[in-house]
């Protein structure tokens, strides 16, 4: 009974998130005849038959990839599909954003047993700002396989799906278990990493299955760093003059050896977990649930604060007597960063045939994930002597919960096939949280101010209580003074300020979405789909959208195919509510920055308009070809994307009267109640930034090759050439450099060519990564004159690279598998970064999405019963 309501199912696009769509059998490769019905409803179709590019990765794909972080499995499979490292980066150094297509992640949309994702609770600091569900929280063991929609679908799916769609189906098997431990190491010796994994099925009677997914990870950091040494302080120069100093830097620092700068992979440990089960009461009514749980802590840095730097300074206390850090940390310190983030989420419906072709789909989901957020090895400056050295900053928490109905129903109008109509309603609320820190996190200190408690006047000469205090020189700092009774220092605790009470806060919404969609073969040849959806926002104004996709065959074995849609993206509500203090260094020397919601009072101060959704427009044309056992896709896409969403260039602040408008922008921060407004160097917010076109093509290959008694080899390749430019001028936002590094700091090329050897037991996986040069600038040259920009100057150009992976593996007895391997086997690396963005004992751009932590070996067993 269970398996006849699958199969009629399959003819019905009905269950998803904002449509519907169905959990799928997966395929062996990328292109093959295996049936999906993802990014279309109506009959079952091939992964060669789709009207869109999509991607269909099965079981063993995923197995043949060690890492256990799906987002680094994604960009080792998918050619579009990129992150960087991002240490030293605040919540981004626990929570990677990626890009898809070169848009960043919150123009792709994350499924889960097609169901929508929950976000991160992390909204990303400057840049994009971007806030997308968070991958890694998805363990590898529990995926049957995962489907890469490479195609607009906002029309479809609703909110986010501008770039794709990403779909992540469960496991579901009803029996049998599977227990694999993973160790490994890289050749520099460091970051080793141990892996513990298990899958049980279970039976329900006779109709129904529990399926569970169990993991626990620990990695040690990785350092790919030197020595600090730059023009405004060198360690080793430091040292030779004093040799008691390094030691108290490396003791301070919480750094390994002498390094007192780390560049490289955090340490990291997590616990993942999904449930899925399902249960067939009769033809008409299925149950289904399923959900997670994960607890993942990491730790990271901030930029290494060194004597002298605008934080380890001399400070005169109530008593006279002068006071400076580094009678905490001689020598200096590096701020250690912490996050343990927290995610859980529950989904659940029912859906069934109740005859006739009409099936429906009633599901409800929840959803959450807090980041805390802990800080040690540094002081609130502006505490002076009273100073903790460990602070809790707050939290960070995003919360969602969905209800949903997917209807469809499959006609007979006389055409080739028969139309389906699928149609649906959604009700989204949304909500996100800053919670406070401790209030040391955040104080205000006496520090924060010059002379604290009073000893000079506004002329310049002591006070009574001044004349008391020897040594002291009252001496104004305009007129030459330096006694450190007018020093400055930093609110918060440094590197990272805690969440005060007039910052933290809820912000909440709500939505509603109805939508339509028509889909038929009109004839043998062509197949034509139409969508149409409308959303409602409490806090924007109401979308509709739409999209067309057709394929139709010129001959047998040949296909031409295409689409067309609008989409949007809201702004979420983390984007809209946060804010964040945090420390920079640019030159060297620390600035506390504050990023404030562009509707909350600073912002609006300083001109900002409250943020709107971003709009695009979608065109993917290309064509699919099998000929002589080698399947072919090649597809073109372009996306224009408008209003895209982007954080303003930082606005100078100074308590300095004579500072022009970096004056002005101290007082809004005074006037809207800033907590050390005299300690901020700079503003920035959210705003609907520019316009952006992108555009590249996907080319995917694949075939089978039979040698008889000598085995059967896979070939796939897969290859993207992606690139993004600015639509109209966006001069008052980037300078030269900026402009010229957001289109050219990544590879246009990158491409992924997968060999899989097996015969009898053995087998044995070749992977070969490219990516493309790329360039970075650093400068800008201006007219003599005028002073205006002409030019960037000291172009970077970088190398592509090739990163080759190889596995050896031999399955026995029936239960069990051992593998050995190596990424990156040749222990390749980028270019150095010879310009000014890897300072600071930085090697290489950190920022890279080619690795640069060199080679990694491991070695797995698989126990299976």
């Amino acid at each position: 009974m269970k398996k006849a309501f699958k199969n009629h199912k399959a003819y019905i696009f009905a269950s998803a998130c904002a449509v519907a769509l169905c959990s799928i059998q997966p395929a062996s490769a990328l292109i093959d005849d295996e049936v999906v019905v993802t990014g279309v409803r109506g009959l079952p179709r091939s992964v060669q038959d789709s009207p869109v590019p999509i991607d269909v990765f099965n079981e063993g794909d995923l197995e043949a990839v060690s890492y256990t972080d799906a987002n680094d499995i994604l960009q080792t499979l998918v050619p579009s599909y990129t992150l960087s490292r991002q240490p030293i980066s605040d919540g981004s150094t626990f929570i990677r954003p990626a890009s898809l297509r070169g848009l960043p992640t919150d123009k792709t949309l994350v499924l889960v047993n097609s169901k929508r994702r929950h976000r991160a609770a992390l909204v990303s600091i400057g840049g994009s700002g971007t806030q997308g569900p968070d991958i890694a929280t998805i363990p590898a063991v529990a995926l049957k396989s995962v489907e890469v929609l490479r195609d607009g679908a906002a029309a479809q799916y609703g909110s986010d799906a501008i770039a794709g769609v990403i779909n992540f189906i469960l496991k579901d098997s009803p029996d049998g278990i599977t227990l694999t431990a993973q160790t490994g190491q890289y050749y520099e010796g460091d970051g080793f990493e141990y892996i513990f994994s298990g899958n049980a099925g279970f039976g329900l009677g006779d109709d129904g299955f529990v399926n569970i997914s169990l993991e626990y990870s620990k990695s040690d950091q990785t350092i790919r760093a030197e020595q600090y040494c730059e023009s405004w302080f060198c360690v080793p120069e430091v040292a030779a003059m004093d040799p008691t100093f390094a030691a108290g830097v490396a003791d301070a620092s919480l750094a390994d050896g002498d390094i007192v700068q780390p560049w490289g992979r955090p340490n990291t440990e997590a616990f993942r977990s999904f449930v899925n089960l399902g249960y067939t009461f009769s033809d008409a009514v299925e149950f289904y649930a399923f959900g997670n749980f994960s607890d993942s802590t990491a730790d990271g840095n901030f930029f290494y604060r060194y004597p002298g730097n605008g934080t380890i300074e001399d400070l005169r206390l109530e008593d006279g007597s002068i006071y400076n850090f580094l009678e905490i940390y001689p020598g200096g310190f590096t701020p250690q960063f912490h996050g343990d983030v927290i995610d859980y989420s529950a989904a659940g419906g029912f859906r069934g045939d109740l005859g006739g072709g009409f099936t429906y789909d009633l599901s409800g989901r929840v959803g959450t994930s807090k980041i805390e957020y802990f800080i040690e090895n540094t002081v609130n400056p502006s505490l002076g002597p009273d100073t903790p050295t460990e602070f809790y900053p707050g939290d960070l928490i995003n919360k969602e919960a969905q209800f949903q109905a997917d209807l469809a129903q499959v006609v007979d109008i006389g055409l080739s096939g028969p139309l389906t109509i699928a149609f649906g309603a959604s009700y989204l609320k949304e909500g996100y949280e800053l919670v406070e820190g401790d209030p040391a996190s955040y104080a205000d200190g006496p520090f924060a101010l010059p002379d604290p408690f009073d000893f000079c006047t506004d002329a310049g000469t002591p006070t009574a209580a001044g004349s008391m205090i020897a040594g002291l020189d009252c001496t104004l700092p305009e007129d030459g003074g330096t006694d450190p009774v007018y020093q400055v220092v930093g609110v918060g605790s440094n590197g990272f300020p805690g969440y005060s009470p007039e910052f933290s806060g809820k912000y909440t919404r709500d939505s509603k979405a109805f939508y339509l969609d028509l889909s038929a073969d009109i004839t043998d040849s062509w197949f034509l789909q139409g969508a149409v959806r409308y959303e409602n926002y409490s806090d924007f104004d109401s979308q509709l959208i739409y999209k067309f996709a057709t394929r139709y065959e010129l001959f047998d074995g040949f296909a031409l195919r295409g689409s067309y849609g609008t989409g949007f993206r809201a702004p979420t509500p983390g984007q809209q509510g946060t804010t964040n203090v945090s420390t920079r260094l640019p030159n060297g020397f620390p600035v506390a920055t504050g990023l404030f919601p562009a509707s909350s009072a600073v912002a609006q101060a300083l001109g900002a308009d409250p943020l709107e959704p971003e709009t695009s427009k979608n065109i993917t044309a290309g064509f699919t070809a099998s000929y002589a056992g080698i399947d072919l896709s090649v597809d073109f896409y372009r996306i224009a994307l408008e209003d895209r969403v982007n954080a303003i260039s930082t606005q100078d602040v100074s308590s300095d009267p004579a500072a022009g408008d970096a004056y002005d922008n101290y007082l809004a921060l005074v006037g809207a109640g800033v907590t050390g407004a005299e300690s901020i160097g700079g503003v920035f917010y959210f705003t609907n930034a520019f316009d952006t076109i992108t555009k590249g093509v996907d080319v995917v290959a694949t075939t089978d090759l039979d040698f008889g008694s000598a085995g059967n080899t896979s070939l796939s390749l897969a290859a993207n050439y992606n690139e993004t430019e600015f639509d109209g001028n966006v001069d008052s936002l980037f300078n030269l450099e900026d402009q010229y590094d957001f289109v050219n700091g990544d590879p246009n090329w990158r491409g992924v060519f997968t060999a899989y050897h097996s015969v009898g037991g053995f087998g044995a996986l070749a992977r070969v990564s490219y990516y493309g040069g790329y360039s970075n600038s650093n400068g800008i040259i201006t007219d003599p004159i005028t002073d205006e920009p002409i030019s960037v100057q000291d172009i970077q150009e970088f190398d592509g690279e090739f990163l080759v992976d190889l596995e050896l593996s031999y399955s026995f007895l029936d239960h069990y598998k051992v593998s050995i391997g190596a990424r990156n086997i040749l222990d390749n690396y980028p270019d150095p970064g010879m310009i000014g963005e890897t300072c600071c004992g930085r090697i290489y751009r950190s920022d890279s999405i080619v690795d640069w932590q060199g080679g990694y070996y491991y070695g797995r067993v698989e126990v299976t019963f």
